[in-house]
């Protein structure tokens, strides 16, 4: 039966399709393309570099104290193939993986406890959140007089440096498993450690992965103050080397390689969570 005269569909305009929305470049909370992401991942690099270029061509800084990027990069081929930096790299890359290991695996079930139960928040977060306004670096001094200028040394600090704020992050997101989930459990008769292990846990380990990713960026800013006592091996030992004879354009390209090697666990982190937990990046139209 055709329409009467004055009446169209709706989305459409005299019986035409309306003309498609223009993307805006700005758009709130809205996805873009992956042209787009690439685009300007890499345009803001090539922004760094040129103003890093530009400063040097035009002599804003003493060339020994702001070498320009062909000679930091030439700088880092230097120490790999030449000085056997890989062996630094895996050194310090050794010491996050370890601390950091630690750190979890005191603050996951620390935290998820202290977000569970009151009562275990109220003995522990006065003693986590003390903690947590204490600088790292100020416990050197100390780290050094009980433990050596080894490894344990370093270790410690780093783990120093992740725990309490990692504890505080996962006792947040289990406070934030919804309450619905804990009582409907209960009145299907779990007990507490049932729903604990098939409720809060479950819920909880997207956030708890998220909170991982975040504090081991910090783990990586402290690895050079971990460093720079008394390390034969590491790339915050390597920088100090270079600082006796102000190698300027290697204390940068140990500093770019920690960039590159904080990016790297940062995107294996990212990777394992879009595997593990697929339906939280899923969209619907």
């Amino acid at each position: 039966m055709a329409q009467k005269a004055g009446h169209t569909k709706p989305g459409t305009t005299g019986g035409l399709k309306a003309p498609a929305r223009r993307r805006r470049f700005l758009e709130y909370k809205s996805d873009i393309p992956l042209s787009w992401t690439i685009a300007l991942g890499v345009l803001v690099w090539l922004l760094v570099f040129g103003l890093w270029e530009l400063a040097v061509y035009r002599q804003w800084a003493i060339e020994i104290l702001l070498p320009g990027p062909g000679k930091v990069l030439g700088a880092l081929y230097t120490l790999f193939a030449e000085e056997g930096f890989i062996v630094d790299v895996a050194y310090s890359v050794g010491r996050i993986a370890l601390s950091f290991t630690l750190a979890c695996m005191v603050a996951v079930p620390l935290g998820i406890l202290m977000g569970s139960f009151k009562a275990v928040e109220a003995f522990f977060n006065p003693l986590v959140s003390s903690w947590r306004y204490l600088p790292a670096p100020s416990f050197i001094p100390l780290l050094l007089m009980w433990l050596g200028a080894g490894e344990a040394e370093k270790i410690a600090l780093l783990f120093i440096g992740v725990v309490w704020f990692l504890i505080t992050l996962i006792m947040d997101h289990t406070k934030s498993v919804p309450k619905d989930l804990i009582h409907t459990s209960v009145t299907l008769g779990g007990n507490r450690l049932q729903v604990l292990w098939t409720v809060v846990v479950p819920a909880s380990l997207p956030g708890i992965l998220v909170a991982m990713r975040q504090m081991l960026a910090v783990s990586w800013t402290y690895l050079v103050i971990a460093e720079i006592v008394a390390a034969n091996a590491g790339i915050g030992a390597m920088m100090m080397r270079a600082k006796r004879f102000i190698h300027v354009d290697q204390i940068m390209a140990g500093i770019i390689v920690i960039g590159v090697l904080g990016l790297l666990f940062d995107f294996s982190l990212r990777w394992v969570h879009r595997r593990v937990f697929p339906y939280l990046d899923e969209t619907t139209d």
